[in-house]
């Protein structure tokens, strides 16, 4: 799920983020191109650089110049780390906290999750 309150380029991230998680893109396969990416979002082409600059930022993808960029080796499962501290440190207190406050048990969540 796409958070509209983000700015653009992280939301274009997520995407990206998301469909390297999903293995649409695998370590070492290319990204579409930023213009296509951009075509295809409808976002401005410079706003889609900048994402592909967050990721490049961290080590997460690769540019070969003239050719495009690339899934860096390892990348998915550094950005599984990434994502799963992320969603530990900021998405699951709030979900704790309210789970509390109207008493669902993790045994309850657990059963209608079906665990």
């Amino acid at each position: 799920m796409i958070d509209e309150s983000r700015p653009v380029y992280l939301r274009l991230r997520d995407l990206i983020a998301a469909a390297i998680l999903d293995g649409r893109y695998d370590d070492g396969d290319m990204l579409p191109s930023v213009r296509a990416f951009a075509a295809q979002q409808g976002a401005n082409p410079l706003t889609v650089a900048k994402a592909y600059q967050s990721f490049q930022d961290d080590g997460l993808v690769q540019v070969k110049r003239g050719v495009g960029m690339f899934v860096a080796p390892g990348a998915s499962r550094r950005l599984r780390a990434m994502e799963r501290e992320r969603f530990f440190g900021s998405v699951w207190p709030p979900v704790v906290e309210q789970m509390h406050r109207i008493g669902i048990t993790l045994d309850e969540l657990a059963e209608k999750m079906g665990a």
